[in-house]
């Protein structure tokens, strides 16, 4: 007996005869068919041309079963319009013969992955051997579906039996720390997933990538097909080579580390048409300093600048100018902040938590200022210092603004570790500080203080997360939102932010995230939770190398800024004469 084809009424899942809460399985019904996830969603396009109202064919066991249902078909269809999905399994001679005889005669046979949700959205009607999950999203679609009985009939499947098998039938777990889960949050987990494999398939190459941290890299930018990763290049020509592709098309963007970027890029990149997104550290980034070699397992990827050159808008700065930050965001934002606040957590941890110093002694009265050394060639500094250059400079102009305050130098973790420039004798801190803090966490000093005063410090950004008053010298990206008192605003910034929405957007829209223990994309909660296991971030022997290495420089800048220090001996009194 031939099908009827064509539309068939159907009613829409009636949940409620289930026995299920009705509202809330048609809101995960519908959350599931708003994300687009279900099935094998990280496949491709379907190979076929586009085209509406089409008869899809699925659940056959084998290529026997797969024949009668095309025949059935055919016999009540224009054969244009049918799509048959071949079994997976089953004989691939008669897999190959049942397809060319369904091309030949107009039809389309699909053989291979693809995204479901590309075909259902083509789709008017299904008939299925068996139901398989594609049967069951077009049931959730309110598509009807068709499923041939023992004796050769067509009887039609019960909607609300598809969302009985997504709500109540089904057990999920979160995949990070394997707690029983409901299907609304593994939805939204899929859904991050999707937005993030799309967004690394635009990637088609990586360039100026350390080696150490390449590995790292790769996984943060896997891909669900079997080359699961960009390939790394090293130089101009050869990452514009892989970006181009085959057949004059464009395989994708060039994603490059900001401050390595091979010499000619840019301009070969943009005498080829092809996007530059530029790669640097996220905001929570891992356990330990990028300088003693830690990889991250968080970067920002930005294809219209770079979150610290104020000369022109980032991808950052257009979401804080124009992203319609939703309720939802905001309390999610809202409860990162708390958590950050409560663990200490800052860019790199715990680097140096095992001694808080804490500010002991400090004069009752008196206003606490906190300004944060940087890295002298930092590109934050060069590009956002609006004038000023170095860290002694930045000193003298917050004494300048506060006279009568208690001000407290930080040097960067970096610059006291030996690995960058930008170090300061102790006597000229000095002079115009009453405080040297080192060791220990900046979320703790932060906490202690009551203004921080920076150029550019990523320390700023975290001192609004903990509510003190930030006054910036130079245009970093959490300036100009009404949040900061700025020496040097940023005339293009105009709109009023909270501080959950500059968080929002900092810590859960711009970056990328990857479990450490899992190796799979996360949200910064999990990472977080993360920090709490210390057999993930040990150090490599590459690291006890970097670490001292940095100490000798340490020992080398100590002996060389006591020498510039020492005061001039005239040449008369040297001598007795």
């Amino acid at each position: 007996m031939a099908p009827a084809v064509g539309s068939v009424a159907v009613a829409w899942p009636d949940i409620a005869a289930t026995g299920m809460d009705a509202a809330a399985a048609q809101g995960t019904v519908r959350h599931l068919l708003a994300e687009r996830v279900g099935g094998t969603f990280w496949q491709g396009r379907p190979d076929i041309p586009p085209r509406s109202g089409r008869i899809v064919l699925c659940g056959a066991k084998d290529a026997i079963e797969a024949r009668g249902l095309w025949r059935a078909c055919l016999a009540a269809s224009d054969a244009a319009r049918v799509v048959l999905v071949l079994p997976p399994a089953g004989p691939r001679r008669g897999s190959r013969l049942l397809a060319d005889e369904i091309r030949a005669a107009g039809g389309v046979a699909l053989e291979g992955g693809f995204d479901p949700n590309l075909l259902l959205d083509q789709t008017d009607s299904l008939f299925a051997g068996d139901v398989t999950c594609l049967g069951a999203l077009a049931l959730l679609r309110g598509l009807p579906v068709m499923r041939q009985d023992e004796a050769g009939g067509w009887q039609q499947e019960d909607a609300a039996r598809a969302a009985a098998l997504l709500v109540r039938e089904t057990r999920y777990r979160d995949p990070f720390d394997g707690r029983p889960c409901d299907a609304d949050a593994t939805i939204d987990q899929l859904a991050e997933w999707r937005r993030i494999l799309l967004r690394n398939r635009s990637i088609a190459v990586c360039a100026g990538m350390s080696l150490w941290k390449r590995r790292r890299i790769a996984d943060i930018f896997a891909r669900a097909e079997p080359r699961n990763h960009p390939p790394f290049r090293r130089s101009a020509r050869g990452a514009v080579a892989a970006a181009r592709g085959g057949e004059g098309r464009l395989a994708g963007d060039i994603a490059v580390w900001s401050t390595r970027m091979p010499r000619e890029l840019a301009e070969q990149a943009a005498a080829s048409g092809i996007v530059l997104r530029r790669v640097e550290d996220g905001f929570i980034r891992s356990f330990g300093l990028g300088s003693d070699l830690l990889p991250p397992a968080s970067v920002i990827l930005d294809g219209r600048g770079i979150y610290f050159d104020p000369s022109r808008p980032s991808d950052l700065e257009h979401l804080l100018a124009t992203h319609e930050f939703g309720p939802s965001l905001q309390a999610r934002a809202d409860r990162l902040i708390d958590l950050l606040v409560a663990g200490g957590i800052s860019k790199y941890q715990a680097a140096g938590d095992a001694h808080e110093p804490g500010l002991p002694d400090v004069p009752a009265g008196r206003t606490i200022v906190l300004v944060p050394g940087q890295v002298a060639d930092d590109l934050s500094v060069r590009l956002g210092g609006a004038g000023i250059g170095d860290n002694l400079t930045l000193l003298r102009a917050v004494r300048d603004a506060r006279p009568d305050a208690f001000i407290v130098y930080r040097p960067h973790p970096d610059v006291d570790a030996g690995h960058r420039p930008g170090a300061l004798a102790d006597v000229e801190v000095l002079r115009h500080a009453d405080r040297i803090a080192r060791g220990g966490s900046m979320a703790r000093l932060i906490a202690q203080v009551d203004e921080l005063h920076t150029l550019t410090s990523l320390a700023g950004f975290e001192a609004l997360l903990r509510g003190r008053h930030v006054v910036t010298y130079g245009q970093p990206f959490y300036a100009g939102w009404g949040l900061t008192e700025d020496r040097a605003p940023v005339a293009r910034r105009t709109r009023r932010l909270s501080v959950a929405q500059l968080a929002a957007a900092v810590l859960i829209l711009y970056p990328l995230y990857l479990d450490p223990r899992t190796r799979l994309p996360c949200g910064p909660e999990v990472l977080i939770s993360r920090f709490s296991e210390p057999a993930l971030w040990r150090p490599s022997p590459l690291t006890v190398l970097r670490r001292a290495q940095g100490r000798l420089r340490r020992a080398v800048r100590r002996i060389l800024l006591a020498r510039r220090m020492q005061p001039v001996t005239p040449l008369a009194e040297a001598t007795n004469v």
